[in-house]
């Protein structure tokens, strides 16, 4: 799928949000947008991070997330080519993205702007 890239990384943070997010500011000056109490991102617009801070929705390790222009072609070629869905398409604030896990058993996600 021409031009889609991994854009974004999510880290799990559930246990430790606030803290997370000052180690990373401190490390390496990284500037975080709240998205609600339990979400933040970076938003430099080249690869972002997240830290998902809600114990429901953190996974055990990063995610990273791939960006393209049509999300449902995306979804037709992760699981034409075997990957296994593990979560189907549903919204987000900013788009709409699916997860899938490769066949190395590791867990990725697919996003698109809601525009797209």
């Amino acid at each position: 799928m021409a031009g889609a890239r991994i854009d974004y990384v999510e880290l799990p943070s559930a246990t430790a949000h606030e803290l997370t997010r000052a180690f990373y500011g401190k490390a390496f000056g990284w500037e975080f947008i709240d998205y609600g109490p339990d979400y933040s991102a970076t938003g430099n617009g080249v690869t972002d991070v997240g830290l998902s801070g809600d114990p429901a929705e953190a996974l055990s390790a990063p995610l990273p997330v791939i960006r393209v222009d049509d999300l449902e072609a995306a979804f037709a070629a992760v699981t034409g080519a075997g990957g296994t869905i593990a979560r189907p398409i549903f919204a987000f604030p900013g788009g709409r993205r699916f997860h899938f896990i490769d066949p190395g058993g590791n867990e990725l996600a697919v996003w698109a702007t809601s525009a797209d």
